[in-house]
């Protein structure tokens, strides 16, 4: 079997997070570039990552190359990558806000694009990665980021156009998950626990309650009414997130973030 030859430009949180997941991968060969020399060493130390010198050297030996850079660069990026792009590249780009067709048009007509959006629950394998398709890219390309992201967690194939409303929730998401099990820790301190305590029962709650989702045909409404006794504690409770009209916030909260997203693409 033929290894599958990748390359990370840009070494950060989410490259060393793809990595991880990675390096164990049977057929898989890993080169790095980092315009941080320092990072590249550190990667390189970690796992089995063949270190680069150059993004044009990096492109010699990869035929997936990972754009993990941070937005603004991936113009400057793709400029130095084009003259060294084949038929047989395919770029993954991690970068929220820029387009495949960005990409593409930066790079040459025919140079396959796949757009990603990962989140950081992947630095635990938990990760939620949306997974979209650039103009020129195959059914078969589709299919190889999807296995390579399932190394850090669950993988949603997604319209372009949808990728807005993906990084707005499952992008940021993260935050307003942290948001919320901050409250509710602090309302079980003010309660009596101590903080550390309060901290590891909300979140493994959050935990559990996510699991029973993803691993049930029972909605979120379903579940919720199978915890609700009648006049017990979890009514009493809901009562409050009723008049305080919680779900209409959350609600804003994802379009507006939905709304910020679509503002800074290009």
């Amino acid at each position: 079997m033929n290894s599958l030859h990748l390359g990370f430009i840009g070494t950060g949180r989410i490259a060393r997070a793809l990595i991880a997941g990675l390096s164990e991968k049977a057929d898989t060969v890993i080169s790095g570039y980092d315009r941080e020399p320092a990072a590249l060493a550190s990667i390189a130390a970690d796992y089995p990552v063949k270190p680069c010198h150059s993004i044009e050297e990096l492109a010699q030996c990869s035929r997936v190359i990972i754009l993990a850079v941070k937005p603004y660069q991936i113009a400057e990026v793709v400029g130095v990558l084009k003259p060294a792009l084949g038929q047989d590249h395919l770029l993954i780009s991690v970068a929220a806000g820029i387009s495949s067709e960005f990409i593409r048009k930066s790079a040459l007509d025919t140079t396959k694009v796949i757009r990603v959006m990962p989140n950081t629950p992947a630095f635990v394998g938990e990760g939620m990665t949306a997974v979209s398709r650039g103009k020129m890219a195959s059914d078969l390309d589709v299919a190889l980021a999807c296995d390579l992201f399932s190394a850090i967690g669950r993988v949603a194939v997604l319209d372009e156009t949808q990728m807005d409303a993906a990084t707005a929730l499952s992008g940021s998401g993260p935050a307003y998950m942290f948001h919320i099990l901050d409250a509710l820790a602090a309302g079980g301190a003010a309660c009596g626990l101590t903080e550390n305590e309060a901290r590891i029962l909300s979140a493994q709650t959050m935990l559990g309650a996510a699991k029973m989702v993803l691993s049930g045909d029972k909605s979120p409404e379903e579940l919720k009414r199978e915890v609700t006794t009648p006049g017990g504690t979890t009514e009493a409770g809901l009562k409050v997130m009723d008049e305080q009209n919680i779900r209409t916030t959350l609600m804003e909260t994802v379009a507006a973030a939905a709304l910020r997203s679509r503002e800074l693409m290009k």
